[in-house]
């Protein structure tokens, strides 16, 4: 995993657009998230979590205070998670997770995606039993065998740990993420993320070429359009 896997998704952020749709993806995760939760980050870790993740990728501080001003107010839309699996062009497997206010437009706007897309949407299973749902850190350090006794002290059950040129790849249960983060930052408090993050990590890659990835990268940029879809996930690498 570790670099690799860091590639693999710096590449997939290629696909984003303009920087209005990241700062309307994280003002609707905020909001989302202060809403059912404590609109105070200190007593909202979810929510400490989204912002933390936004001030990184140079969300605004007005962004992220309006979202959470507008969930104090208590009204605002009701959001719900979707999910929806299927493959992409080459075979590739691909997790599309959205935050919606209304089902039947986002499930008719992804469909959209898919066929136009040349992939085809499964059911629910389809291709997650094929990732794994993990929390996942990246940061600079050199002594994997601290890092590993520090989680292990708090009681984190580690799934993996690596170490390459000097930067570790933790992945933990998607449920140890607050655990994990929790027990990195007693430990090391001066240590810096390049990812901390929940996500689904491909169990094998599906390479692509020839006329399947300018497919691929029409289907992400459809996707990335599409005002319902928060984040993809997928296992395709582009063939060099």
């Amino acid at each position: 995993m570790g670099r690799k896997f860091e590639k693999n998704k710096a590449t997939m952020a290629k696909t984003q657009g303009a920087k209005s749709k990241l700062y309307a993806k994280y003002g609707k995760e905020i909001f989302v998230s202060a809403k059912n939760g404590s609109p105070d980050p200190d007593a909202n870790p979810s929510l400490r979590s989204v912002i933390d993740r936004a001030k990184k990728d140079q969300v605004p501080a007005h962004v992220i205070e309006k979202a959470v001003e507008k969930a104090k107010g208590g009204g605002g839309e009701n959001y719900e998670p979707m999910r929806y699996e299927g493959f992409g062009p080459g075979g590739c497997m691909v997790i599309v997770d959205c935050l919606t206010d209304n089902n039947n437009r986002t499930f008719g706007d992804v469909r959209v995606c898919f066929n136009k897309g040349h992939a085809k949407l499964g059911g629910q299973g389809t291709v997650a039993h094929m990732f794994d749902h993990c929390a996942l850190f990246v940061f600079e350090h050199s002594d994997e065998e601290e890092v590993l006794e520090a989680l292990m002290m708090a009681d984190v059950d580690v799934t993996d740990i690596e170490n390459e040129e000097g930067v570790m790849t933790v992945s933990a249960p998607h449920t140890e993420y607050f655990k994990a983060k929790s027990a990195l930052a007693e430990s090391f408090p001066e240590l810096s993320y390049k990812q901390e993050e929940v996500t689904f990590v491909p169990q094998s890659v599906c390479e692509l070429s020839g006329e399947d990835i300018d497919k691929f990268e029409h289907f992400m940029e459809l996707l990335h359009d599409c005002d319902d879809v928060q984040e993809i996930y997928h296992n395709a690498e582009i063939a060099e």
